[in-house]
């Protein structure tokens, strides 16, 4: 398992029953987690201690309930800052174990003897892209969400990567990887961080289980000759490592050689010694 413990200002500190006991910075939060099967006694003082609670609901979603806990407030991960705020479905604006990856990705563009072009597609509030883009990279940034973009751009900022070469996008991916065919752009390494589930801008529908495969082949069209890396993450447990190494090997690897890996990715536990399961990830590395 690939895990993410390099961090200072997050932690999860303990599980039970369904829930995810964390410091975001100065703030602890209970959140739910559907890898949280066991029970354990809440023995840990910062249950108690608790800023604000995701309750689930039975009829799906649910709703925060805030105790003392300000509507944004910054964390950092080595020299990136990220802004969080808590919104719709639990989310707070950044997803911690991606660091893992993040320190993968910018440890190959760093050591490239050459500019590094990155694709960062389904880019979310832009953990990935700032990563690339504090290594060197020059980031193209793809999101459907408007408000997504914008928070990403607030992350860059709060990053001192303002005035970095970030293009910002709000689009559909699997339209805007069309295009770039038709215009015969290139890049050097592609992050795709691909919804479950959701709509395009216009609509269109994304199932993963559906769209993956033919979206991964697709964009492998629009890696430069001499590549450098691919990563893909999936928070659907139907897409298990094996089944990303495999749609790489088969869309990336036959075509560009170099080494496919792909495992789970999770978060330690401070306060069990466990590790915290939280998606798979394939990486391609030339």
């Amino acid at each position: 398992m690939w895990i993410a413990d390099s961090w200072r200002d997050y932690e999860v500190m303990d599980t039970s029953s369904g829930e995810k006991l964390e410091r975001w910075g100065d703030y602890v939060l209970v959140r739910p987690d559907p890898q949280v099967i066991w029970s354990t006694p809440h023995e840990h003082p910062a249950w108690k201690k608790k800023n604000a609670h995701y309750h689930r609901s039975s009829k799906g979603g649910g709703e925060w309930e805030f105790i003392s806990l300000p509507d944004e407030w910054e964390i950092g991960y080595r020299n990136l800052t990220f802004r969080l705020k808590p919104f719709s479905f639990k989310h707070t604006g950044l997803f911690p174990e991606q660091a893992v990856n993040w320190d993968w990705f910018s440890g190959i563009i760093r050591s490239a003897d050459k500019p590094v072009k990155v694709l960062n597609l389904f880019a979310y509030t832009g953990g990935a892209t700032l990563a690339a883009a504090a290594a060197g990279a020059q980031v193209t940034h793809v999101d459907a969400s408007k408000g997504m973009v914008a928070w990403a751009k607030e992350n860059a900022v709060s990053s001192g990567l303002g005035e970095a070469p970030i293009r910002w996008l709000v689009d559909d991916c699997v339209k805007f990887v069309e295009r770039e065919i038709r215009r015969g752009n290139k890049y050097d390494g592609i992050i795709m961080d691909p919804p479950s589930y959701g709509r395009g801008p216009k609509g269109e529908i994304w199932k993963i289980e559906d769209s993956i495969w033919p979206f991964l082949e697709l964009t492998a069209q629009i890696l430069s000759e001499n590549a450098l890396f691919f990563l893909i993450n999936s928070y659907t447990t139907g897409l298990q490592p094996a089944v990303l190494s495999y749609m790489l090997n088969m869309s990336v690897g036959k075509r560009f050689g170099g080494k496919v890996q792909a495992d789970e990715v999770g978060l330690p536990v401070s306060g069990n010694g466990l590790v915290l399961p939280c998606g798979a990830s394939g990486r391609w590395e030339k």
